[in-house]
């Protein structure tokens, strides 16, 4: 173990690191990698703080076993149930048959579904307090941020917050686990992409769990993916506080579906017209050509979006149309859209994306075109005014 992984005096991190899965939950892509960090505490008894996913388990058991010299595991803390954190926990067992699983009532559902474990198990409540040597272990109860089991721990004595999957992000740790030894802007997008994708959904709860957060003196953040804030946690806690929040930065997206050709020409119009309001962070995407993952990263990044599709089978090209439910999902708001639909013999696309302003606290900016065969002039014009229209509206700070 490379005592580099030291967060505080006999606080350490035994994660790992997976370059090797391609689709975070099978679904996420993940060039960068993901961490799974893990924590030790080594006092009195000997605490683990969350675990790691089962693929890994040798070498977490190896990195926990360098630093334990031979002294048993006392307590695991579960902040999290989902496999990725907690799948070596039978493996710790077998190793340390007497240790102690400590989390909330939920959490020993989990248990028993998952590993059908029942035994030397203790439930905590909200703010209660475990007293470990000379550290003591308060825990906050953080249920449905984004499972109903979620909490973190606070180690009171050293002011580190281990927040579970809350300040996380999509990938791997390069050598140094700390946000002083890396440049932490290189992460910025894949924690922007990693909250909008897994945690968004639950933004509203988020928000009122990280606002309560305003009462504990943090000195660290200790998430279980990506860098350890130890110089600057203020930096992750504002940014989950902005994202929660539905807070964005002056910029647009503009996401279309096409068959053939004719949606992106006028999509490329809305453009121009985004451009000339003075908006210079554009992002244009063909929706077949990039994953969802980075389009909801950037409508939740920027104020704006303009969605052009085709009709297909009556309704939305399947690409944009995923990325519509999706948005609904998480519940987007606070940004300014505009819809562009195409056809040729059924206008489906359009009433589809109306569905979605009605359902979603959004602005949606006229015109709103509807254009039949190859774009005519007037309707490239309209794109044009639309793309003009939505980035006026960012321009005035509204949202």
């Amino acid at each position: 173990m490379n005592y580099s992984n030291k967060l505080e005096d006999d606080v350490y991190w035994v994660g790992v690191n997976d370059r090797e899965t391609d689709l975070f939950e099978n679904l996420w892509p993940i060039p960068n990698g993901i961490s799974y960090n893990s924590y030790l505490i080594v006092d009195e008894k000997v605490v683990l703080i969350d675990t790691v996913k089962i693929d890994y388990q040798d070498s977490y058991i190896e990195n926990i076993k360098d630093l334990t010299k031979g002294r048993p595991i006392d307590y695991l803390v579960i902040n999290h149930m989902e496999p990725d954190h907690s799948g070596s926990i039978k493996t710790l067992l077998k190793h340390f048959p007497d240790m102690k699983i400590v989390g909330n009532t939920k959490t020993s559902k989990f248990l028993k579904g998952f590993y059908s474990i029942e035994d030397n198990i203790i439930n905590v409540e909200d703010n209660e307090t475990l007293k470990v040597g000379d550290k003591t272990l308060q825990f906050v109860i953080t249920p449905m941020v984004h499972w109903p089991e979620t909490m973190m721990t606070y180690l009171k004595e050293d002011k580190i917050l281990f927040s579970g999957d809350v300040f996380g992000s999509f990938g791997a740790i390069n050598g140094s686990i700390f946000d002083d030894q890396i440049i932490k802007e290189n992460y910025e997008d894949e924690i922007i992409r990693y909250y909008s994708n897994i945690v968004g959904k639950y933004s509203p709860i988020a928000n009122k769990h990280i606002n309560n957060l305003s009462d504990i003196d943090i000195n660290i953040v200790a998430s279980t993916h990506g860098p350890v804030w130890r110089k600057d946690p203020e930096y992750i806690i504002n940014m989950y506080k902005s994202m929660s929040n539905f807070e964005a930065r002056e910029g647009a997206v503009v996401v279309y579906g096409t068959m053939y050709g004719n949606t992106k020409k006028i999509a490329e119009s809305a453009a121009a017209g985004l451009a000339d309001s003075g908006i210079k962070n554009i992002k244009l995407y063909d929706g077949s050509r990039t994953h969802e993952s980075y389009l909801i990263r950037d409508i939740w990044k920027y104020k704006g979006a303009i969605v052009a599709s085709c009709s297909y089978n009556n309704g939305l090209f399947p690409p944009v149309l995923s990325l519509i439910e999706d948005l609904e999902n998480r519940g987007i708001q606070k940004r300014n859209f505009g819809f562009i639909g195409t056809f040729s013999w059924s206008g489906g696309s359009l009433e589809r994306m109306k569905e979605f302003g009605d359902e979603c606290n959004i602005n949606v900016l006229e015109p709103i075109i509807n254009n039949q065969y190859a774009p005519t002039e007037e309707n490239l014009m309209k794109a044009y005014q639309l793309g003009k229209n939505v980035g006026d509206k960012i321009k005035k700070g509204d949202s």
